[in-house]
């Protein structure tokens, strides 16, 4: 499933997502604004600018942008380089204006934090380095050299060095910062859309082979009257034609493979009535449902059922919704990638909550990253297996994602811890140094109440 979710959505992919009408438009908005503070200086400071290089500067801007909406199409995607160009000929260019307003002493050298920000959204960290350091460069170059500010009267606008270095710092340190918090955040969003992602396909596999039993238990219900008819009728005619030895035999086939279809539908029936009729099973069976595709992998599986003690609570009967199939399926897979010979699941329930724990006598979770389990693309454990019977785990941690949040999705608390070495019971076991999960529903939340098929109603005529 990694390859199948990371690779589409790369941060290499992700750059090719930005349209050029995007970056039209934005360019779009600086010119407007480059233009409006060159006007605003002249006609109101009346300051004395390089007016005829400004208007140039400008000018490859507007020129770029006609140009590019003119030879691709609106809908053009851009690649990594070309984007990364863009970005690139936007800084240059406000360097160049700031170059010839000021340098660092212009107020707008902040805006050269825009661009760096974009890539580091955007773009390849190689791409976000580049860009950055070229930024970083360019304002180091703009504090020391450019063409002053001049008043009306010929007078040089001048501020100290000491403020000059303090604006260079500025700029610098918000460059930095601005650049690894968007960068940052980006990330986390990315990888949470991209596992989520993930999430709903696996939930929507589950809920088609569900659907499909349906479909099967349907279709083996409503082809069963029809069948009868023909078996009923080729019966008649066998009687009818047994004067007729080669009519005879057509009959006969006839009825034969009418029971053979009539078998065919009762076994395709009762496989798809599982999931459309008996919506609801014990908690035992729906555990063992999960852990059955694991079984046979190189490591025994245990499983125990029981009510809480001091209580003689009958063992509740659950829906057999596809999160919590599904998310059962994943943990259990888990442990038993990292289990070393052995995984114990564990039931329990009283009247108002259900527990479910599984543990596996592996090396146990790390615990610099025992808090942060669950979260997407990171790796959890290194499984300690041949890699025969059991393959190398992926380590991105997207399995026990899916696995949180289905279950979650069903009011499940989920506990992840290692266990303990003084819990006698544990160690009993021999399971007091593997991973430990613990599963809590409330009951009200996933019990089957109203029975298997769910509850009478009563018949309007």
């Amino acid at each position: 499933m990694s390859d199948l979710i990371l690779s589409p959505f790369s941060a290499q992919r992700r750059s090719n997502w930005v349209r050029l009408r995007t970056m039209i438009l934005l360019r779009w908005m600086a010119i407007v604004g480059q233009l409006s503070a060159i006007l605003i200086a002249i006609t109101f400071y009346r300051l004395q600018l390089e007016l005829a290089l400004c208007l140039v500067a400008i000018s490859i801007s507007v020129f770029g942008n006609l140009s590019a909406m003119l030879i691709f199409p609106k809908n053009k995607r851009l690649s990594e380089f070309e984007n990364m160009m863009m970005i690139l000929f936007d800084i240059l260019q406000l360097s160049f204006l700031l170059y010839l307003t000021g340098g660092l002493q212009n107020p707008f050298s902040i805006l050269l934090l825009g661009p760096v920000a974009v890539s580091a959204s955007v773009l390849t960290l190689r791409s976000s380095l580049f860009l950055g350091g070229t930024a970083i460069v360019l304002a180091t170059v703009l504090a020391v050299y450019h063409l002053p500010l001049k008043t009306e009267q010929g007078l040089i606008f001048s501020i100290p060095d000491v403020f000059v270095f303090g604006n260079w710092i500025a700029v610098i340190i918000a460059l930095l910062f601005l650049s690894v918090n968007s960068r940052w955040v980006t990330s986390e969003m990315n990888a949470m859309g991209d596992a989520l992602l993930a999430t709903q396909m696996a939930l929507s596999r589950e809920q088609q082979l569900t659907d499909l039993n349906g479909v099967v238990a349907a279709a083996a219900h409503e082809l069963g009257t029809p069948l009868a008819t023909i078996k009923l009728a080729s019966s008649e005619l066998m009687e009818e034609l047994r004067a007729r030895p080669e009519l005879f035999e057509d009959a006969s086939l006839i009825r034969e493979q009418a029971d053979r279809c009539r078998d065919i539908l009762r076994s395709m029936g009762r496989s798809g009535k599982a999931d459309l009729h008996l919506r609801g099973a014990p908690i035992s069976d729906i555990v063992r449902e999960a852990a059955e595709p694991h079984q046979g992998r190189g490591v025994l599986i245990q499983t125990t059922f029981e009510c809480e003690e001091g209580m003689e609570t009958p063992q509740p009967v659950i829906q057999r919704r596809p999160e919590i199939i599904h998310g059962l399926r994943n943990m259990v897979q888990n442990a038993v990638d990292f289990g070393t010979s052995k995984v114990l699941i564990e039931a329990t329930w009283d009247n108002e909550r259900l527990h479910i724990s599984i543990l596996d006598d592996g090396p146990g979770f790390p615990l610099a990253i025992l808090d942060r389990i669950g979260d997407p693309f990171m790796g959890t454990r290194k499984p300690e297996n041949d890699g025969t019977l059991r393959p190398e785990y992926e380590g991105m941690g997207l399995g026990l994602f899916i696995a949180k949040t289905l279950l979650e999705r069903t009011g499940a608390e989920l506990d992840f811890s290692n266990g303990d070495p003084k819990n006698a019971i544990l160690a009993k076991k021999d399971y007091s140094q593997g991973a430990l999960v613990a599963i809590s529903w409330s009951l009200r939340l996933v019990e089957q109440k109203t029975g298997a098929l769910g509850e009478n109603e009563a018949l309007v005529f």
